[in-house]
């Protein structure tokens, strides 16, 4: 059975390696054409490459990898084919920007540009250039398939009748899974403290500009930003990017090259920035973040002010997504509510995936009760309080209707989806021209239904 995310990882792999040696610079592989879909090609060297990326990368790549890799890739033509037919919107911004971030992706995983152009024996302008038509019928697959499936639905009967179908002795076994909510609040500093902490970032920027230290230097000793620390606070940014505080990124792009920042107030703390490389909307910065520390003063202020929303949502006056709404500093609150997720997106999760201190804490509460507001430190250092809605706690057993109704319903409407798009395919396939080279069919019985002219 075809599955719907099979093609969308072989569109990813292959689309995205069709830019060229971007991660490998010593492929060598025989080019020919190993197949023709309508009037695009698929080459051998395509397909290779994405292989070895897969093997290098620590993939697991089966017996008969090369053949579903083309597969896939036949079908992902078909699908944008069949979507630049529908005129599915596609817009240059969109395979820009989603050009932009694989670039950035790159960078971040080698270290630097000039890391990623040396491996790539291109400049980034012609990466880009390279692969802008493969990732534009990424895209258009991908807009294809959504299209195919938007509209696919499951009934209560349906899910019912999917569980039901799973053989007893493969049903899965679930350990304890929790529904975990919680309200944050992030306590503020004094502003004497606040004002102390700005004292000490000016000093740095004089002792940089005075040439007694170097920026990145003095970033791996002083900073308390985790992520950047150990390579001298350095980041490559760009402009347009959603996910960096905009105070940090005005600042940034208002700097000459080698021109420190004074130093200004994000979300996160105080920084001074330094501007190392600007090419448009795109530059590689350094900066010292300094949190300033909350005194137990501030904590406790925290703590009674989540007391109050507490009392609240015990008495009924509003609920505790109401509640973490209004009041939670955290910010993933706003998008995906207060309750934990794990990496799919689930809000049941594993005990595995908690804070020991939340663990110790759940494990003294019952469900359906509310927890005292208390002090905690978060993943990256920062001290805050939160207090604590356990929802649901499941006990360990094998999967059944009453406990998974969700993930069953989950799994049924993933079937249901991967056969609509199955029937769409067998239904569209014989109205295109496919033409598998020779030696690829024969090594490869899975292309026959394509039923291509060889």
């Amino acid at each position: 059975m075809l599955n719907t995310k099979n093609i969308l990882t072989a569109c990813f792999l292959l689309l995205t390696l069709a830019a060229g040696a971007q991660t490998q610079s010593k492929k060598v592989v025989a080019d020919k054409i190993a197949a023709i879909v309508g009037d695009r090609i698929i080459l051998q060297s395509d397909i290779k490459n994405s292989l070895a990326d897969m093997v290098r990368q620590g993939a697991e790549v089966p017996p008969n990898g090369e053949c579903l890799l083309m597969d896939q890739a036949i079908l992902s033509k078909v699908l944008m084919l069949q979507a630049e037919k529908d005129s599915l919107p596609v817009t240059d911004e969109e395979v820009e920007a989603d050009l932009d971030n694989r670039i950035r992706g790159y960078i971040n995983q080698l270290g630097s540009q000039e890391a990623l152009e040396e491996i790539a024996g291109k400049t980034i302008y012609q990466i880009k250039d390279d692969a802008r038509e493969s990732v534009k019928e990424q895209k258009l697959a991908q807009a294809m398939q959504r299209k195919i499936v938007d509209n696919v639905r499951i009934t209560p009967v349906e899910v019912k009748a999917y569980f039901e179908k799973i053989p007893k002795d493969s049903l899965p076994f679930y350990e304890s899974e929790l529904e975990v909510c919680q309200i944050i609040s992030y306590p503020k500093a004094s502003r004497d403290i606040e004002q102390y902490v700005v004292g000490e970032m000016n000093n740095y920027k004089r002792q940089i500009e005075s040439k007694l230290t170097t920026f990145d230097a003095l970033a791996k000793v002083v900073s308390e930003d985790p992520g950047s620390k150990d390579r001298g606070g350095q980041y490559q940014i760009n402009r347009n990017e959603k996910n960096w505080d905009p105070v940090f990124i005005s600042t940034a792009f208002r700097l000459k090259e080698g021109e420190v920042s004074v130093p200004v107030k994000s979300k996160f703390g105080y920084h001074i920035i330094q501007m190392v490389q600007r090419n448009g909307d795109d530059a590689i910065v350094r900066h010292i973040l300094r949190i300033p520390p909350v005194t137990d003063l501030e904590i406790n202020n925290a703590k009674s002010k989540l007391d109050t929303v507490r009392t609240k949502v015990m008495a009924g006056k509003m609920s505790f997504n109401e509640a973490a709404s209004k009041y939670s500093d955290d910010e993933s609150a706003k998008f995906t509510g207060p309750c934990i997720t794990n990496r799919e997106g689930s809000t049941y999760v594993t005990i595995d995936a908690l804070d020991k201190d939340m663990v110790t804490m759940l494990g003294k509460m019952k469900v359906g009760d509310y927890s005292a507001p208390v002090a905690y430190t978060d993943e990256q250092g920062k001290k805050g309080v939160r207090f604590v809605y356990l929802k649901s706690r499941s006990e360990p057993h094998r999967m059944n209707l009453k406990d998974d109704y969700s993930k069953i319903s989950t799994y049924a409407l993933e079937d249901k989806k991967s056969k609509a798009l199955d029937k769409w395919i067998k239904d569209k396939l014989p109205t295109y021209y496919i033409m598998i080279d020779a030696e690829t069919a024969r090594d490869c019985p899975l292309l026959k239904r394509f039923g291509a002219n060889n």
